[in-house]
């Protein structure tokens, strides 16, 4: 015996879809930012070095000496060599007055004119520096230097732009090209 058959076939849905993408623009506009910096205040102050040479010693060594030290030098000289020559003199004219009449006669002078203009010994030798060591004086008065500097901070001004948006919204939209169908046959 033959039992009857059910037969089902389906048909499956069939969509066509249209899709818009959505679309979304995002811009950052740069921040707005001010700098300064004010210039550093500097202020520099300063005492001037000073160098006092003196040569006078050298120039005196030298033989270089001013005028008028000069003049009370050979004053002082000619005064001394005329009370030598006073006193040699005396000396001589007592000797003189002594051996008068004792015979003596011309020997007394000739030992006088020897005792004066006799050969002279030369005198002790030595080197002798010309100008002599630390005749030259120097004073040195050192200089200074006070640098005060004020710094000034950077002025620094940010104002941050907010970000702008655009948003266009996506779309979805289908149409069914074949509509679902289920089918039932019942064979035999």
């Amino acid at each position: 015996m033959r039992f009857p058959q059910i037969q089902i076939s389906k048909t499956d849905i069939q969509m066509d879809y249209s899709i818009t993408k959505p679309l979304q623009r995002i811009q950052q506009p740069q921040a707005d930012l001010s700098i300064s910096q004010p210039a550093a205040k500097v202020e520099i102050n300063t005492t001037n070095a000073r160098l006092n040479i003196n040569m006078d010693q050298m120039w005196r060594d030298l033989g270089m000496k001013p005028v008028g030290e000069f003049i009370k030098e050979y004053a002082q000289m000619g005064r001394q060599e005329m009370l030598k020559g006073m006193s040699r003199r005396m000396g001589e004219g007592r000797q003189m007055m002594m051996s008068a009449g004792k015979e003596q006669g011309r020997s007394t002078i000739q030992n006088l004119a020897k005792q004066s203009h006799g050969p002279e010994r030369p005198g002790p030798y030595n080197i002798k520096f010309i100008p002599s060591i630390g005749s030259v004086k120097v004073n040195i008065t050192p200089g200074t230097t006070d640098i005060n500097i004020q710094q000034n901070e950077p002025k620094i001004a940010v104002k941050v732009n907010k970000p702008q948006m655009d948003f266009t919204y996506g779309k979805v939209s289908g149409e069914m090209m074949v509509r679902p169908a289920v089918q039932i046959d019942v064979v035999g």
